[in-house]
């Protein structure tokens, strides 16, 4: 009887994904060392210019140059905490530096910077230098069986030099030292990426409660301008209740009076009077319809947002078109803001832009709702700063969200306005 032992499932095909995992994380070091290679040319030339500066201040010419170096520290800093947080942990960058030389130099965080900038421009240097190496190397000496008898004799070496080959065995041998280096790359480029971010990590970074300070004072202006919006649409509200709905009522009241004196002594009078109240009753009636459907228009409440916006576009003087992509609804007051971004953009342009057309865009990505409102107008929107794309940002920051606008001149215009759904 034969007794075979079945290997267990799975063990090669594990160990292959163990190895495409190891390769792809090799991979993304290399590219992060080789992004960190070029920060630290940046940082090269930044401490040069910082020593140079340093030198003259020595004869006192250097006092005048040094907080331009030292703003080119800044500079070279600020791109590595952007490249540092894209590839892991975001470190938020800091406040900037004070106005002064001596408290420039006083600064906690600009002393810091000084420090990364020079360990940067040697250790990262080297660093990097060695992981675009390496797999240079790698592929130079894997290959070179390939080519290694049209090369002259003083070039036919291994990409370290060791010895010249001169016959296919020492090609062959060029060639294991050439996978021996790709095992390298695979196994100490992670590791070579770590001890490059370092210094940035630790020196870079903001201290302690740093985060939640930024965040309290974030929160801190986030709910003024919840309370400076809250305030203004008070007073919106009550501007047009009593310019306008006010006005009406009262006019209602003097014409039914006039009508009931007028009753007796001439009808048709009085019929006329209670035609005109009843046209003014109309009329207030209309106009508090109005302010109702700018506190919360009904078809958002009762249908949906694309559908409000909708007939926003249908009502607006421009032609507009209305593209929307919501698999559900949002929160109330998100639906509310974005339909008021869009009203009062809708208004900007039939007043003001001299466009052709509108396109309304609205979408939803990564738990954010997007609106964007685009019309080919003439541009210059941002110029004078109206009261229209001022409320527009104080409602959108109410939910944590952000407003862009682009308008340079002759057109056209976007205003692009980004909601948490989740606020």
């Amino acid at each position: 009887m034969v007794v075979t032992h079945d290997r267990p499932a799975g063990v090669r095909p594990g160990r292959r994904r163990a190895v495409a995992v190891r390769a792809r994380t090799a991979l993304d070091a290399l590219e992060h060392l080789i992004g960190g290679l070029g920060t630290a040319l940046l940082a090269l030339l930044a401490t040069l210019w910082l020593a140079l500066t340093t030198a003259a201040c020595v004869v006192g010419v250097g006092l005048w140059l040094l907080p331009s170096a030292l703003h080119a520290v800044r500079a070279v800093a600020d791109r590595e905490r952007g490249r540092l947080s894209r590839w892991g942990p975001e470190i938020v960058g800091p406040a900037p530096p004070p106005d002064g030389l001596r408290a420039m130099l006083a600064d906690r965080t600009v002393r810091r910077e000084v420090r990364w900038v020079v360990t940067h421009a040697f250790l990262g240097l080297f660093l990097g230098l060695v992981g675009a190496t390496l797999p240079l190397s790698a592929a130079h000496d894997v290959t070179f069986p390939l080519y290694w008898t049209v090369l002259p004799e003083s070039e036919a070496t291994s990409a370290v030099g060791w010895w010249t080959v001169r016959d296919w065995p020492g090609a062959l041998a060029v060639s294991a030292i050439g996978v021996a280096l790709v095992g390298v790359t695979l196994l100490c480029a992670p590791a070579l990426t770590r001890l490059q971010t370092w210094p940035g990590r630790r020196l870079l970074s903001p201290d302690p409660g740093t985060d939640l300070v930024l965040r309290v004072a974030e929160l801190t202006a986030t709910r003024a301008a919840a309370l400076d919006a809250h305030v203004t649409e008070l007073r919106r509200v009550e501007r047009a209740l009593h310019d306008g709905t006010q006005n009406r009522v009262v006019a209602v009241t003097v014409l039914l009076g006039a009508a009931r004196r007028a009753l007796a002594r001439d009808p048709e009078e009085a019929a006329a009077l209670l035609d005109r109240a009843q046209d003014a009753a109309e009329q207030a009636l209309t106009e508090l319809r109005a302010v109702v459907r700018g506190i919360l228009p009904p078809v958002l409440a009762d249908r949906s947002l694309p559908d409000a916006l909708t007939a926003l576009a249908a009502g607006c003087p421009v032609p507009c078109r209305v593209d929307a992509d919501l698999p559900a609804r949002c929160p109330a007051a998100v639906e509310a803001t974005a339909y008021f971004a869009v009203a009062e953009a809708l208004t900007n342009i039939a007043r003001h832009s001299g466009a052709g057309e509108a396109r309304v865009a609205v979408r939803v990505a990564d738990g954010l709702l997007h609106v964007e409102v685009r019309d080919d107008g003439h541009g210059g929107a941002g110029e004078h700063g109206g009261t229209g794309i001022t409320g527009i940002r104080r409602r959108v920051e109410a939910h944590d969200g952000t407003l862009e606008l682009a308008s340079p001149p002759g057109g056209p215009t976007t205003l692009k306005v980004t909601l948490p759904c989740g606020s």
